[in-house]
């Protein structure tokens, strides 16, 4: 009951996902397309699609194109993709694409995010009238061409036809955003699971908290200007002001809690209040890792995980931490504490750091 009550005091971690987490295959020795193999799989299709003389094939090549860009990019099902009508599930302004839900079924259509870039490369996909006319009333094709399509694709590049199916596609979709620290239960209202509530009491997030969640980080995939790692996507729960520096909570959809420390002005001039959503950044230097059960030490971020990857350089070596719903976290050490630390991958390890060490960010 003690160790219990200690985790909840040191906001390490609330609930873990595990279960949830298995929803999505991220088990030992799975296999799946990274975001280099997607990427070039996708520079295969664009290149593809236009590289026939007909235009009649070009057209049919280009409907292959855009079906593979939805699932890439929506992780929706290639039945649900199919039955997408452009000219009235895809909200251009809002870049919202309705998927799944039909008359008479009870089930109402879930609304996913996408990057104002990509919204943008379909809108301009549909200024060709020919191919808007190709397409008909919805992208609709025997899925069984789609599939060999997608194995072909696969096969030029060197691929085994299994990592090129929808399903896989999907599922590494679903892995590329994990990878990027994409809240699970925003991954998985992406996905169509069922999303169980974030793990506190003290704060609720909304289907449009989600969503708002999920379009934050595909327009940081689409602009690419920063690393995802060290970073926690939250509410604020709580503000304590002091006279020159607040200290701050946020929880993340997952259930981690953040602790931060910032002046009163910079609280003010950012007009951070209790339900903002944020980011929450931490510097690779500044983390601590330490082995053993309860960490003895004043640092109010306290985070359980699991040693990934470890890089070595000639000065500092690079730990790669996982935490139970995914999230990666980058640790530099100098060789010195390493051999110190004694740490191999797979190994359980506590991430450290204190709350004058987190810097937010106003979304």
């Amino acid at each position: 009951m003690k160790r219990k009550e200690n985790r909840k005091k040191n906001a390490e971690f609330l609930p873990p996902l595990e279960k949830d987490r298995r929803i999505l295959s991220l088990t030992d020795g799975d296999k799946y397309l990274d975001t280099e193999k997607l990427n070039r799989l996708e520079a295969s299709f664009r290149t593809w699609a236009l590289e026939s003389p007909r235009s009649d094939i070009r057209l049919s090549r280009k409907r292959i194109l855009l079906i593979f860009l939805l699932i890439r990019y929506t992780g929706a099902k290639l039945n649900e993709v199919l039955a997408i009508d452009p000219s009235c599930h895809i909200d251009f302004d809002r870049q919202l694409i309705s998927i799944g839900g039909r008359s008479g079924s009870g089930r109402e259509p879930r609304q996913i995010q996408v990057s104002a870039g990509f919204a943008g490369e379909i809108a301009k996909m549909l200024e060709d009238s020919a191919f808007r006319e190709s397409i008909g009333k919805t992208l609709g094709i025997d899925p069984g061409f789609v599939r060999r399509k997608f194995y072909e694709r696969a096969e030029a590049l060197g691929y085994g036809k299994h990592l090129a199916t929808p399903e896989m596609i999907r599922q590494s979709r679903a892995v590329e955003l994990i990878r990027s620290n994409m809240p699970l239960p925003a991954v998985q209202m992406l996905l169509g699971h069922s999303t169980p509530n974030p793990a506190s009491s003290y704060v609720s997030f909304s289907n449009k908290d989600i969503q708002r969640v999920t379009r934050f980080f595909m327009e940081k995939e689409s602009a690419r200007k920063t690393s995802a790692r060290n970073s926690f996507f939250g509410k604020i729960r709580t503000i304590v002001r002091g006279t020159i520096q607040a200290r701050v909570e946020l929880v993340t959809i997952s259930g981690y809690l953040v602790t931060t420390v910032i002046t009163v002005g910079s609280l003010d001039r950012l007009g951070i209040t209790v339900g903002s959503l944020v980011t929450a950044e931490v510097k690779a230097p500044w983390l601590v890792l330490q082995k053993g059960d309860q960490p003895q030490t004043t640092a109010e971020n306290r985070f359980r995980g699991v040693v990934e990857l470890i890089r070595r350089g000639d000065i500092t070596c690079e730990y790669i931490v996982s935490l139970d719903d995914g999230t990666e976290l980058c640790a530099l050490v100098t060789r010195g504490a390493e051999d110190g630390l004694n740490l191999a991958e797979k190994a359980p390890v506590w991430v450290l750091f204190n709350g004058f060490a987190v810097i937010l960010h106003l979304e």
